[in-house]
């Protein structure tokens, strides 16, 4: 993983969506592509604050771990792509139209994201 790959997915993440990020914390391990100044620069940019994960505690991920623990039970292992781009569309596909709109999450007082996210944004 790049400093490149990051930024452009962060990027990504933020574009499209609300402007102001500076009540957003993003979580990160100790990786050049998190610690260099690149990736800080969007971070400053957007008002974004910075977390590191510790060094030797893995459960500092634990949110994102979980995730992708889903994602993969519920998406990946079920499926055979033939190229990247298959996979990248399919895992889109997953998280905007299923998960992110139709799954409820306990941790969310059985809301979707979407729905927990449009609460907090009126409150």
């Amino acid at each position: 993983m790049t400093a490149e790959l990051v930024v452009k997915t962060l990027n990504k993440a933020i574009s499209g969506t609300k402007s102001d990020w500076s009540d957003l914390t993003i979580q990160t391990d100790l990786g050049s592509q998190y610690t260099g100044a690149k990736f800080n620069q969007v971070l400053v940019k957007q008002a974004i604050k910075h977390s590191y994960s510790r060094k030797g505690t893995p459960y500092d991920n634990i949110m994102i771990e979980a995730f992708h623990a889903i994602l993969k039970k519920e998406e990946v292992y079920h499926s055979t792509y033939k190229t990247h781009e298959e996979a990248q569309l399919a895992i889109f596909r997953y998280i905007e139209g299923f998960y992110n709109t139709r799954r409820i999450h306990s941790s969310l007082g059985y809301l979707t994201p979407n729905q927990a996210e449009k609460l907090a944004l009126a409150a």
